[in-house]
């Protein structure tokens, strides 16, 4: 109950303003978002890079309500990827390219990031967020895969469809991030048990090792960590035929040890201004840090 509550409060905009204003609020967010700026992010590459970590980076925002918006998202993105180092990749939340508003809007905004991110030599995963856009979400990747085949795309283990969306996305060349998800979805298209998002995750995992694409498995869970590496020997693949994903700011260490193992790892890591909805869903995986909230005073 509180999990859900904390999902859903990421889109409350007076609970937005009022933890804006908490120092607690910002001190917490530093844990999981690099900074606000692109000098930030690209600092925080460097240093992951350094560390023999891959790098995934976000421009956080989504739900933009204008095509003036949708463009100051491709805008940035274009930007970024003529600095990003060699090994950083870029996801991007298709709400953040107007889809919303319009489909096509979405996909031609898409298609520049794709081709700008192909210019700098990598690559782009589209962000899978709440249940209402993943049909749309899909399309789009479908029309970009055309032009763009090892365009990305993330499969949430929480949707009861999960296991058919693996199963079509396991081909050779697809790229698909595994995750467990965090967003509120009603029970008729969402587990909402945990033992059955994990399970869901198991019967999707099990795919994508089986199949021929290129599995990104987003998890720090370290029974399902288990799970991968029995997959990996059963199915007999290579390290360079999967990776890991992790947060920024999340077990560290292991991160750290699974690279030392020859495995590919790589760093989910945010920035921008627009950082209370990724805030709240990352408290909502780890409620103990509310206390720091409710301790600090407001400004």
């Amino acid at each position: 109950m509180l999990r859900r509550t904390l999902v859903a409060a990421a889109h409350n905009d007076p609970l937005r303003k009022a933890v804006e204003r908490l120092p607690a609020a910002r001190a917490v967010a530093e844990r999981y978002i690099v900074g606000e700026t692109v000098g930030e992010v690209l600092l925080a590459t460097r240093i992951l890079r350094s560390e023999r970590l891959l790098v995934d980076v976000e421009r956080l925002g989504e739900e933009v309500r204008t095509r003036e918006e949708a463009e100051e998202t491709v805008s940035a993105y274009e930007r970024l990827l003529v600095e990003l180092p060699e090994g950083a990749e870029v996801s991007v939340r298709p709400t953040a390219l107007g889809l919303r508003l319009d489909e096509d809007l979405a996909y031609a905004c898409a298609e520049r990031i794709c081709e700008a991110a192909a210019a700098a030599g990598t690559t782009v995963t589209l962000y899978m967020e709440d249940h209402t856009t993943v049909d749309a979400t899909l399309r789009v990747l479908n029309r970009l895969r055309f032009g763009y085949p090892l365009t990305g795309v993330v499969v949430q283990s929480y949707l009861r469809r999960s296991e058919e969306y693996c199963a079509e996305l396991s081909h050779a060349e697809s790229r698909v991030r595994l995750c467990k998800g965090a967003f509120a979805a009603p029970m008729e298209v969402a587990f909402t048990d945990r033992e059955e998002i994990d399970k869901s995750f198991v019967r999707c995992l099990r795919l994508l090792m089986a199949g021929e694409g290129y599995p990104m498995i987003a998890t720090h869970d370290p029974r399902l960590l288990e799970i991968v590496d029995a997959l990996r020997i059963i199915h007999d693949r290579p390290y360079d035929s999967f990776e890991y994903q992790m947060f920024y700011g999340v077990r560290p260490d292991e991160q750290h040890r699974l690279a030392e193992t020859g495995a590919r790892v790589r760093v989910y890591v945010p920035y921008g201004k627009d950082w209370y909805p990724y805030l709240m869903r990352r408290v909502a995986e780890h409620p103990a840090t509310l206390r720091y909230f409710l301790r600090a005073p407001s400004t």
